[in-house]
């Protein structure tokens, strides 16, 4: 995969993850969702706000420091997306594949019918399978 491959998948993997507390005790991934999607919520006008306070206090000359000042701020949500990227595309140590195939085993049993990879499932694999399961989707009405 190339660069912007990665960041892509980290991406989609930050998006598909649910916003459930209660998995910050069963996955150390949670924080680093979290923490990711802040990065790239809020960073961009952390450095829009860098660039011009640099420009406002120190006059044209500090156009060269300002524009690095703003660059760096702003690589650090594309480092973000990368190393999610880099973590979905791993696959699940075995102790969590296990749990993983039985739970897709068990939304398949309740009717949901899901597409999910059970061999060498990935991390991008489990949050398809907890995005699934905290939707609701495979629940039939």
């Amino acid at each position: 995969m190339n660069v912007v491959e990665i960041i892509k998948l980290g991406q989609k993997y930050k998006q598909l993850w649910p916003e459930k507390v209660e998995l910050a005790s069963y996955f150390e991934e949670y924080r680093a969702i979290q923490v990711s999607r802040l990065v790239c919520r809020y960073l961009p006008g952390v450095a829009l706000f860098v660039f011009i306070m640099q420009l406002y206090l120190g006059g044209i000359q500090q156009l060269p420091q300002s524009i690095v000042y703003a660059f760096f701020i702003l690589s650090i949500p594309v480092q973000a997306l990368v190393m999610l990227g880099v973590k979905a595309d791993k696959f699940l140590p075995p102790a969590l594949a296990i749990w993983y195939k039985e739970g897709v085993a068990k939304i398949n049993q309740s009717g949901g019918n899901i597409k999910l990879s059970v061999q060498k499932p990935r991390y991008f694999d489990l949050a398809k399978l907890l995005n699934v399961s905290y939707s609701g989707a495979h629940h039939s009405s």
